[in-house]
């Protein structure tokens, strides 16, 4: 029997599985994202974007419609574990701010986007099996369908069926600490609500409450215990009596719209990749939400991965180019677990705790501490180990005026790479359905001051993979991340 068959089939359809969609999408990559709810969750699980997702969506050409529906917020960029330093830290981006955005509209408006490119989106759709073979994998569902794919990617969250049935190891530490959260509305005024919200978060950091951008609020509490069905949603009931134990009082709690739960729960897969089918997201790595990173993380995950994976789909990857997403990316959560556990431990109100809490709080009046700590939760100091080279080599690149050429955010909106050339005098030829080349800056050639370097090479996720001035070093980093000559 043929079965309906599929480039990529994505296991789940959060934000890390509808980027992933998109990204495959801009190179014609067909794919399918299968969703085991049949409606979107309404649960507010982040509440903002970092500066480097924010990037992404400005490179991607999205900025604008997020920005329709979020706040910046500059001031949230320095915080760690609720310290900030004495003065603002200056990212080296242009996107320097936190925006403030519910993930109901961030997972929509991801959706819409992949719908728009044509990646095909099926709700209800529950994976529950594959099995992979030379030619590619073998995907079951619920209700009996049996689909085909080249390639499969668990995106399907921190219980991921797909790493189980891998059988890939997720080390780390269990929970030991749970809180509850609730979007719901108040009756109380609200000078009480911030009176009483700011007094107990004095001495309990793990409590918060405050006001979302539709008149209700968002309140989180520490739990009693931590549940032995962490999937299940608590009562109301059991967070009113979570609330009225820290604040004193349930502020006259009515109507919740979303009532979950999380923990501190810490744990990283030990591959991203088995064969044909890769993991992505939370199916990746879980970690506490503290510092708004888990979300961001799994978006960054999806746009590392997907130029590669379309490559291999299209047939011109390099050999290892899809090994250099788990190279690149486990590294990455790595950091991201060490700062959350961190920021976990800040926000204990034992004494040893708020000991190095005052510590931290002293250090981080030094600017250089305050500054790699930001580049840290934001995502913008990650740099791919991509061998000996300067600085920029394997970091992002900031978006650059480029004259009359635009700027470079612009340019990368199809998802192929990019050659900055202040020359003049290299080309892409061979390359020109993989890589673009910007060299009318409206000036003479080497006059774009901001970009001190003759020639930079931009991957498609906007990382320099190449600094140089002579067409044979560029061919060479062409060839080792774009592939062989086209013919």
């Amino acid at each position: 029997m043929n079965l309906v068959a599929y480039d990529v089939i994505i296991g789940g359809g959060g934000p890390t599985g509808m980027m992933l969609a998109a990204e495959l999408r801009l190179h014609g990559v067909d794919v399918l994202v299968l969703e085991r709810d049949e409606e979107p969750t309404t649960a507010v699980r982040a509440l903002g974007l970092q500066p480097r997702t924010v990037e992404i969506l400005d490179q991607r050409g999205l900025l604008e419609r997020f920005l329709e529906h979020g706040t910046k917020y500059p001031g949230g960029v320095g915080s760690f574990a609720g310290i900030t330093g004495p003065r603002p830290v200056e990212l080296d981006s242009a996107h320097a701010y936190l925006l403030g955005i519910p993930q109901p509209i961030t997972d929509r408006l991801l959706t819409e986007h992949a719908a728009e490119l044509g990646a095909h989106i099926r709700r209800g759709a529950e994976l529950t099996g594959f099995a992979q073979d030379d030619d590619g994998v073998t995907v079951e569902l619920a209700d009996g369908t049996r689909l085909r794919s080249q390639w499969l990617v668990g995106a399907d969250g921190g219980r991921s069926l797909v790493r189980k049935r891998l059988g890939v190891g997720f080390p780390g530490e269990a929970a030991t600490v749970e809180w509850l959260l609730a979007e719901l509305e108040l009756t109380a005024p609200a000078a009480e609500i911030a009176a009483v919200g700011e007094k107990v978060r004095a001495t309990h950091r793990g409590f918060g409450i405050g006001p979302t951008v539709d008149g209700t609020y968002r309140a989180v509490v520490p739990a009693a215990t931590v549940a032995e069905d962490r999937s299940v949603p608590p009562t109301f009931e059991e967070f009113l009596t979570r609330l009225r134990a820290f604040a004193g009082t349930d502020f006259g709690a009515h109507s919740p719209r979303s009532l979950t739960r999380f923990t501190d729960a810490t744990r990283l897969a030990e591959r991203y990749r088995v064969g044909r089918v890769f993991l992505a997201g939370d199916a990746a790595h879980v970690h506490p939400p503290l510092g708004g990173q888990g979300l961001n993380l799994g978006v960054q995950d999806a746009v590392n991965l997907g130029w590669k994976l379309a490559a291999s789909v299209a047939g011109w990857a390099p050999h290892d180019l899809l090994d250099s997403y788990f190279a690149e990316r486990h590294p990455v959560a790595e950091g991201v677990l060490t700062i959350t556990r961190a920021q976990s431990v800040l926000i204990s109100p034992e004494p040893g705790p708020q000991a190095v809490r005052r510590l931290m709080g002293e250090l981080m009046a030094f600017d250089d501490v305050s500054r790699l700590l930001a580049e840290r939760v934001s995502g913008t100091g990650i740099r791919y180990d991509l061998g000996e080279g300067p600085d920029p080599l394997g970091r992002r690149l900031r978006d650059l005026p480029l004259g009359r050429g635009g700027r470079v955010y612009e340019h990368l909106r199809t998802g192929r790479g990019l050659l900055l050339d202040q020359t003049g005098a290299l080309t892409v030829r061979g390359w020109t359905g993989r890589v673009d080349r910007v060299a009318d800056f409206g000036g003479e050639p080497g006059e774009l001051g901001e970009l001190d370097a003759p020639a930079v090479l931009l991957r498609p996720d906007g990382y320099v993979a190449w600094i140089g001035g002579e067409q044979g070093s560029l061919d060479e980093a062409l060839a080792r991340w774009f592939g062989t000559v086209e013919s």
